[in-house]
């Protein structure tokens, strides 16, 4: 049986939101974000341009999941796994809180440089449209993977106003691990998707190709981290890191082998948070030293 939502807590309206909006997920992409402009700013970006970076990316994350959650609305509640999701905010206040994101986060890009106040909105379009694809195409994971690809880019771009071959290296190792651990992340659902007509490639494929396709995309994933590393002349620290970061998906695929959906859950979070922080650990330190 699917992993439940958690029941809403009645009485933090904060924490709901948090919920809502999976904040502690944050820390998939962000890493890779802060990694980019490391590199770009060769170990020192400035704090304005930090923080404004960091800035846009949790608002346009916390934009892109909003309109998630508007737009499955009512498939959330049929689903056992998400049926309480609806419950953490009022749907009212949803679009209140998504306009405000929005807003901040097209505004906080113009505040970086001219380049990325133009690109902000065809970054919003792209992170919004990826809620959209579930409906027509059961490729939804890679357009998943290539909203998150956006940030490293975007990184890049507030600091140098270009978009060079490095963050697009990186970009491609991103939509392969976000599509990897999605593919995962589906098996959860595979019944209820099926039963509703939700496209997804486990849908199409079946639970047993689909974690066949996950490794082989984790496989580029690993590839493309080291593709980067030697694009943007990273040492041996961050070569030495990379074992760790196999380690970790090893360890994801193991668990969703077992076809332990409470483990695939847990093993989720776990194996690509730890993913996320050994590569910007890793980019941080070759950086710095």
């Amino acid at each position: 049986m699917a992993v439940e939502d958690k029941a809403p807590p009645r009485s933090n309206a904060i924490t709901r939101f948090l919920q809502a909006i999976r904040f502690s997920h944050t820390v998939f992409a962000l890493p890779f974000a802060l990694g980019a402009l490391l590199v770009a700013a060769n170990g020192h970006p400035t704090l304005r341009t930090l923080l404004l970076v960091i800035a846009c990316m949790v608002l346009a994350r916390t934009a892109a999941m909003l309109f998630n959650r508007l737009s499955d609305w009512s498939l959330d509640q049929k689903n056992p796994r998400t049926a309480t999701r609806h419950r953490l905010l009022e749907k009212s206040i949803a679009w209140a809180l998504l306009a405000i994101s929005a807003v901040g986060f097209l505004i906080t890009s113009a505040a970086i440089n001219r380049t990325t106040g133009l690109l902000a909105p065809v970054a919003l379009l792209i992170i919004f449209f990826y809620s959209l694809t579930k409906r027509f195409t059961s490729a939804t994971h890679f357009f998943l993977g290539f909203a998150l690809a956006v940030a490293p880019a975007g990184a890049w771009i507030a600091q140098t106003g270009r978009l060079d071959l490095p963050p697009l290296v990186l970009g491609a190792g991103v939509v392969c691990w976000v599509a990897g651990f999605d593919l995962i992340y589906a098996t959860q659902d595979v019944d209820f998707d099926r039963q509703e007509g939700v496209r997804s490639l486990v849908v199409k494929l079946g639970i047993a190709q689909s974690l066949r396709l996950a490794q082989w995309l984790h496989f580029l994933m690993f590839l493309a981290l080291g593709a980067f590393g030697f694009i943007a002349k990273l040492g041996t620290i961050y070569y030495a890191a990379m074992p760790l970061v196999a380690a970790a998906l090893f360890y994801e695929h193991r668990s969703a082998s077992k076809l332990d959906l409470a483990g695939i859950n847990r093993a989720f979070f776990q194996s690509n948070a730890f993913v996320s922080a050994i590569f910007i650990a890793a980019v941080a330190v070759d950086r710095w030293r």
